[in-house]
């Protein structure tokens, strides 16, 4: 499975956000995408979604697109957003139950890959109950369960760890990584450069709408002659305009 974006420029309106974003996930990685507040990660996530439509460039999956092959597209993509959107009027198992309908599981099926990520979480009670009625961390954790239960090709998450406590932020991240023993790609966005350090594979890194740096710590490192260094200080000189992108 291969992620491919090509030449991606789009935005809101006739207004580009973004500008040649070009690059390409691979099967089984955890890659990072770091930039400011405004550095256009969001608006990357958005057309990666189908949620916007590019105003040019291509994205495909496995060399199917959305405007070729919407539902099967849809299909390996889950998206975790940063704040939680829920509906009111189901409850946590009507949740799973619409989550398993849309990705095509059986009840079954459902059921034996929901438990285990209940009890991860401590929700394995909670049910019959409506999230409407629960904190951020919880409705976050809905969420997280929700998206984990497909196991789809690409998991895309917008800063994952926003309202989860650190044993919810632990399990967020061992699910992450045995996506990607399982050969599931994740692509992180996230402003904790320590854990993105720790946990990713390969970086994307954004700056005033454009792709900056992509790469392994190493091929950092190396591009921008600084050996050793941390993700925070490659992103500090990056972001500071020290270093033409």
């Amino acid at each position: 499975m291969t992620v491919e974006v090509k030449q991606l420029t789009g935005g809101y309106g006739n207004q580009p956000v973004i500008h040649d974003i070009d690059f390409t996930l691979q099967k089984g990685q955890i890659v990072g995408l770091i930039g400011l507040n405004g550095a256009g990660k969001s608006t990357t996530i958005k057309h990666m979604l189908g949620l916007l439509r590019p105003m040019a460039g291509e994205i495909a999956i496995d060399g199917l697109s959305l405007d070729a092959a919407p539902y099967d597209y849809r299909r390996m993509i889950t998206y975790i957003p940063e704040t939680p959107v829920l509906y009111d009027e189901l409850t946590l198992e009507e949740h799973i139950d619409m989550t398993a309908m849309a990705y095509g599981l059986t009840k079954d099926e459902a059921v034996a890959r929901s438990l285990p990520l209940l009890r991860i979480f401590r929700l394995q009670d909670k049910l019959k109950q409506f999230p409407q009625n629960f904190s951020k961390g919880m409705k976050q954790k809905v969420m997280i369960i929700c998206a984990f239960i497909s196991q789809p090709q690409l998991h895309i998450i917008d800063e994952p760890f926003l309202g989860l406590d650190p044993l919810g932020i632990q399990s967020m991240l061992e699910l992450m990584v045995e996506a990607r023993e399982a050969g599931r790609t994740v692509l992180m966005s996230t402003h904790i450069l320590a854990t993105a350090e720790k946990y990713c594979d390969y970086f994307l890194i954004m700056h005033q709408g454009r792709l900056v740096a992509k790469g392994n710590m190493q091929e950092l490192q190396d591009a921008l002659s600084m050996p050793g260094q941390s993700l925070d200080n490659i992103y500090i000189r990056l972001t500071q305009g020290d270093v033409n992108g």
